[in-house]
C-alpha cells in the first residue's frame, strides 16, 4: 500500500509504534525519497506529497470510488490498543462490537498523522464456509 505523507517521518513513527511495522528500505531519489515499512507480508510505501490533503475522512472512511475507505489491522484486545494509542491518533468511529455477525468481533476506526482511516479490530475471524473443500 502506498501512502502520500505530509511528514514521512510522524507517518512512520505512527505505524511502526502502534502497528509495529519496521523500516524496510529507503529509496533516495534526490529530491525526494520513499520509504518502505514491513511487517509480515505486508509494506507501507511512505511517499512525501506536497499537496495538502484531500479532505478529512470521517467514520469509517470515504465511500467515493478509487480512494482508498481505510486500512485494516487485526490486534489481540481493542481497549488496549486504545490506551496505548493515547490521544496520538483520533478515533473517527467506535469502538464497535459486532457479535451478531461473529462472537467477540470488536472494532474501532482512528485517522493517522496524514488523514487515513485505519479500522483496528478484534476477534475477526475468516467464513471458512468459502474454502475450496468446504472446511
Amino acid at each position: 500500500m502506498g501512502l502520500n505523507c505530509a511528514d514521512q517521518k510522524s507517518t512512520e513513527e505512527f505505524y511502526t509504534r502502534y502497528f509495529g511495522f519496521s523500516r524496510a528500505r529507503v529509496v533516495d531519489l534526490g529530491e525526494a525519497r520513499i520509504v518502505f515499512l514491513r511487517k509480515g507480508d505486508a509494506y507501507l510505501e511512505l511517499f512525501e506529497s506536497p499537496v495538502g490533503p484531500a479532505g478529512p475522512a470521517h467514520d469509517d472512511g470515504p465511500p467515493a470510488p478509487g480512494r482508498i475507505r481505510h486500512l485494516a489491522f487485526q490486534t489481540d484486545d481493542v481497549d488496549a490498543f486504545l490506551a496505548e494509542l493515547g490521544d496520538a491518533a483520533d478515533v473517527t468511529l467506535g469502538p464497535l462490537d459486532f457479535d451478531d455477525f461473529i462472537c467477540g468481533w470488536r472494532t474501532v476506526w482512528v485517522r493517522d498523522p496524514d488523514g487515513v482511516i485505519v479500522e483496528v479490530s478484534q476477534g475477526f475471524e475468516d467464513d471458512r464456509s468459502h474454502d475450496k473443500d468446504g472446511a
